[in-house]
């Protein structure tokens, strides 16, 4: 390396060196200023436990809200459908929930959703009404209404909002230092002349490992969220087999709605992606268990519970 680049170099590193050593003074003063004036742990706890609480709050009304205004949907009238909301009245009576209001509308896929809380509502699409018996039409509106019963999305909201402020409050005690390891690495990488090495160096693998437990919380963070999603799929298909007494019919409603969803390409179909693979890493990413197993699980309940094999009632 030339002389006077070499030079040139160490004067750039030693100012950045002094630029950040200056930076490092400062900020521990001000640490030292913020921990003395230091709320309890209580106080701390209360503090970010309310503002999670609080966001979430809001994240949720305005998802909802958001996601109620993108659907072209309209409400089902009584007199179009009485049957249907005779089977909706029977199932609200015997669940901790009220009667939803039921929305139609023409979803991407066949396919059925609950919005709100305890007095949310049901969007369903058209199609399912085609092709889905009275019975299935029922086992998957209690689906449905178990969400609503145990406001499972609202308590996934709060909860990811929680886990977002925690790993929120990690980045902000870790970026100070993971700026200033960076920077001083940089800094002394210059002054040795060897500025595309400072990643070998102890403060640069020391930014490295920082940055890898925030990537690691925020995975974790996300697979949490899913996994959760996917235990709260299960604990309402349950739900749904108890009140209606019949999981056959919920089975066979998840298997239509499965194959409705499948595109029919005909001859090309074994060329198509489908873009859901199952394998372990598409189901660890799913928010719903695979349907597979959803309804073998329905199968074998009703198998066990001696339900017979045709509709109830």
């Amino acid at each position: 390396m030339h002389p006077g680049r070499r030079l040139a170099m160490a004067v750039v590193g030693i100012a950045s060196l002094c630029v950040y050593v200056l930076a490092a003074g400062v900020g521990y003063r001000l640490f030292v200023e913020l921990w003395a004036r230091r709320p309890s742990p209580a106080v701390a706890a209360i503090a970010i436990l309310s503002g999670a609480v609080l966001f979430g709050l809001v994240s949720y009304w305005a998802g909802t809200t958001q996601l109620k205004r993108s659907l072209d949907a309209v409400e089902l009238p009584y007199a179009r459908a009485p049957g249907v909301y005779q089977r909706l009245a029977w199932l609200t009576e015997r669940m901790d929930v009220q009667t939803p209001r039921l929305l139609v509308a023409r979803l991407p896929v066949p396919n059925a959703f609950a919005v709100g809380g305890t007095q949310g509502a049901i969007v369903v699409d058209s199609r399912l009404f085609g092709f889905l018996s009275g019975d299935e039409l029922e086992a998957l509106f209690a689906h449905e209404l178990a969400h609503l019963e145990n406001r499972d999305a609202l308590v996934q909201t709060l909860a990811y909002s929680l886990f977002q402020n925690l790993v929120g409050l990690v980045v902000v005690l870790v970026l100070p230092l993971v700026i200033l390891a960076g920077g001083i690495a940089r800094a002394l990488a210059l002054v040795r002349g060897r500025p595309d090495r400072w990643t070998e160096s102890l403060l640069g693998r020391v930014q490295h490992s920082a940055l890898g437990v925030v990537g690691l919380l925020t995975v974790a963070l996300t697979l949490l969220v899913l996994a959760y999603s996917r235990r709260r799929e299960w604990a309402a298909d349950d739900r749904a087999a108890a009140v209606t007494g019949n999981p056959l019919a919920l089975a066979r409603a998840l298997r239509k709605i499965e194959r409705a969803s499948t595109p029919d390409l005909g001859l090309l179909t074994p060329l198509y992606v489908h873009g859901e693979d199952d394998n372990a890493l598409s189901r660890l990413l799913s928010t719903h268990p695979p349907m597979d197993e959803r309804i073998d699980r329905l199968v074998e309940r009703a198998e066990r519970d001696g339900v017979p094999m045709q509709i109830r009632r």
